[in-house]
C-alpha cells in the first residue's frame, strides 16, 4: 500500500462519512463542537477526533497530538482510513470510523479540500459541508485570533474562492451570520443525512 493509498473498510458503504471543510475563520471546530453537543447520546453519529503532528497546547481542535515519527508508524500498520498533508503537518483519520460505517451509522470529520480526492476514495458514500463566510467576516474572525498579520490575512484571503472543486456531493454553509443560526443549518444537513441511513 503506498504512503497516500487510503484504507478503505470493509462494509464501509451502509454509513455516510461527512467531511467539514472550510477557510481558516470560518467556524468549521465551533460548528462541529455544537453539533457534537446536539448529537450527544445517539448511537448512530460519531464526531472523530484526528490525528494531527502538532502540539496538544497549539489551539484549535480537540485533536490527539502525535510525533512525526508516531504518525509514520501509525501510518505503515494501517492505523488510519486517510491521512494527508497541509501547511508542514501531517493529518490523519483513525481506520476505526469504517466499524461505524459498517454499522450504517455518520461519522463526521474535519478535513481539508486538498484531501477530499482521498476520500473519496476511501468512501463510497461521501458528503462535503463546506463552511463558508463572506471576506470580510473571515478578515476579521482572523484578525481577532492574532496568528497572522493583516498582510498575511489580505493574501489569505486573495487566493481565490473558497468553494470545493471536483465532482463531490457538496452542501454550502454560509456562516457570515448568527453562530446559532448556523448552528442549524448544520444539524438541519446532518438530521436530513440521518434520515437517509434509517
Amino acid at each position: 500500500m503506498s504512503p497516500h493509498q487510503p484504507h478503505p473498510g470493509a462494509g464501509a458503504e451502509r454509513g455516510i462519512m461527512v467531511v467539514v471543510v472550510g477557510p481558516s475563520g470560518a467556524g468549521k471546530d465551533t460548528l462541529m463542537n455544537l453539533a457534537a453537543r446536539h448529537f450527544a447520546g445517539r448511537a448512530d453519529i460519531h464526531f472523530t477526533r484526528r490525528v494531527i503532528t502538532r502540539h496538544r497546547g497549539a489551539g484549535g481542535e480537540d485533536h490527539l497530538s502525535v510525533s512525526l515519527e508516531g504518525f509514520a508508524a501509525m501510518e505503515q500498520s494501517g492505523s488510519f482510513a486517510v491521512w494527508w498533508e497541509a501547511h508542514g503537518l501531517k493529518y490523519g483519520i483513525p481506520a476505526e470510523v469504517s466499524v461505524a460505517l459498517s454499522r450504517g451509522h455518520i461519522v463526521v470529520a474535519n478535513g481539508s479540500r486538498s484531501a477530499l480526492h482521498r476520500f473519496q476514495a476511501a468512501f463510497p458514500r461521501l458528503k462535503v459541508i463546506n463552511v463558508t463566510a463572506r471576506a470580510e467576516v473571515l478578515a476579521g474572525r482572523l484578525e481577532a485570533r492574532g496568528r497572522e498579520t493583516h498582510e498575511d490575512i489580505m493574501a489569505r484571503l486573495a487566493r481565490g474562492p473558497l468553494t470545493v472543486r471536483g465532482d463531490y456531493d457538496v452542501t454550502e454553509l454560509d456562516n457570515s451570520g448568527s453562530i446559532e443560526e448556523a448552528e442549524q443549518k448544520m444539524i438541519a444537513i446532518l438530521d436530513g443525512l440521518l434520515a437517509d441511513v434509517q
